[in-house]
């Protein structure tokens, strides 16, 4: 079982990595959205094509009208994120420890 444990363990924290750096991705995506950069910038165009995939769907879950005229959806993602590292991580690793 100590396999599955360290599977796990493992598992939790290339996670919680992956998170980490998403959530870096798009901070520096809504920062540079305040100083309009070049878009033909390959970073900004790198920026683009790893955080709109997450952010698109949630720019259409947010109602029309909760819109203030500014883009909440990084907001909302920050909040996912810290949920998932919160609930998701700390779960794989509390199975991971029972496993052991």
């Amino acid at each position: 079982m100590f396999v599955a444990a360290n599977f796990l363990s493992a598992l939790a924290y290339v996670v919680d990595v992956l998170l980490g750096i998403l959530y870096w991705l798009i901070l520096i995506r809504a920062l540079l959205s305040w100083v309009n950069p070049d878009p033909y910038n390959p970073i900004v165009q790198f920026l683009n094509k790893t955080t709109e995939p997450i952010l698109e769907p949630l720019r259409r879950m947010v109602p029309f009208n909760f819109r203030f005229g500014i883009d909440i959806s990084p907001i909302l993602a920050f909040v996912i994120i810290f949920f998932l590292k919160s609930f998701l991580v700390r779960t794989l690793l509390d199975i991971a420890l029972r496993l052991r």
